[in-house]
């Protein structure tokens, strides 16, 4: 489970330390992945839009694979997908 302050948190160390590595540290729990936003699929609805990246919510509740969410009581991680510019 991520709460809405852990998103907001979250959202706030992004923008000044987009590594997941360095998020790991500062949120133990939670599985954050990196990619570039032209990654995710459309489909997928934006938990938090903050300068240069937008996160999305992703569980891992079925124990197998992980799976985009938009809903925090389940999501057990955060993909941070970098902005790209356009050109």
């Amino acid at each position: 489970m991520i709460t809405p302050e852990q998103l907001t948190a979250i959202g706030a160390a992004v923008t000044t330390s987009g590594s997941a590595d360095a998020l790991r540290k500062a949120f133990p729990g939670v599985h954050f992945t990196e990619c570039s936003a032209d990654d995710v699929s459309p489909r997928y609805k934006v938990a938090l839009s903050v300068t240069g990246y937008d996160l999305y919510l992703v569980s891992g509740a079925s124990g197998h694979c992980l799976e985009f969410t938009s809903d925090l009581a389940s999501a057990t991680g955060i993909v941070i997908a970098e902005q790209v510019a356009d050109e």
